[in-house]
């Protein structure tokens, strides 16, 4: 064949793409299982951060093991239902009314013995996706610890709500009060919400980001308020 011919060029680029294509798919194909791995070791990583847990390097999934005791999903009615509380995308439950969504609850069981109940968190920043896990006592109210993370926010401003300062507030904070739920409020630094509920400060020049997390902190927990509300009845 005249290699200086269309033809040769047209069948040369389509063998080329053919064998490029197939090595891409191949190689994706055989990292797709360590990129679900790491996946899941991350998400283990910043369940634990939520109670103030930081595993060594290779030790996470050890550690997640030890002091994840359970893992349930429940509904809106605070009623276990089948499901697998790790593999459920919160991104697509929040998305559904409340009685519909299927609510992930990881119980934890630290070295003093103290059990906390870990509820996941999934809202939108200013420039994409915010997210975390709140840590909550044993009587349903208080908050332990909590962790949150973000994809785009901006550095030095929206950013900051992966920082200690910013999560370290809510510890201490009640989310039941006279047997009502009532999620914490993130409002601007110096004032206070016009309601009863507990607030935190929110970040300074990262107003969109912080109502982000407000509006996420009440979408996402108020489905569990019947489940958090029964817990605290018990004590």
């Amino acid at each position: 064949m005249n290699k200086q011919s269309n033809t040769y060029t047209v069948i040369y680029i389509i063998v080329l793409a053919a064998i490029v294509g197939t090595a891409l798919a191949f190689t994706s194909l055989s990292l797709r299982s360590k990129q679900t791995e790491n996946a899941d070791i991350d998400k283990m990583r910043q369940i634990l951060a939520s109670v103030h847990i930081t595993p060594e390097k290779g030790k996470i999934g050890d550690d997640f093991s030890k002091y994840i005791v359970s893992q349930k999903v429940i509904n809106s009615s605070g009623e276990e239902i089948p499901g697998n509380a790790f593999n459920i995308n919160v991104a697509e439950q929040i998305k559904l009314a409340d009685d519909d969504r299927k609510l992930p609850v990881f119980e934890c069981r630290l070295e003093n013995g103290d059990l906390k109940y870990i509820l996941p968190v999934y809202g939108a920043g200013l420039w994409g996706p915010i997210w975390g896990y709140v840590a909550i006592d044993s009587n349903g109210s208080t908050i332990f610890g909590a962790y949150f993370a973000h994809q785009g926010e901006t550095p030095g401003l929206g950013a900051e709500i992966e920082k200690p300062a910013f999560s370290d507030q809510f510890e201490g904070k009640q989310l039941i009060k006279d047997n009502e739920f009532m999620p914490i409020s993130v409002v601007k630094s110096g004032q206070k919400p016009t309601g009863n509920e507990d607030y935190v400060d929110g970040v300074s020049g990262g107003t969109i980001t912080s109502k982000g997390v407000g509006s996420m902190l009440a979408n996402c927990l108020a489905p569990y308020s019947t489940f958090l509300i029964n817990l605290n009845k018990k004590q």
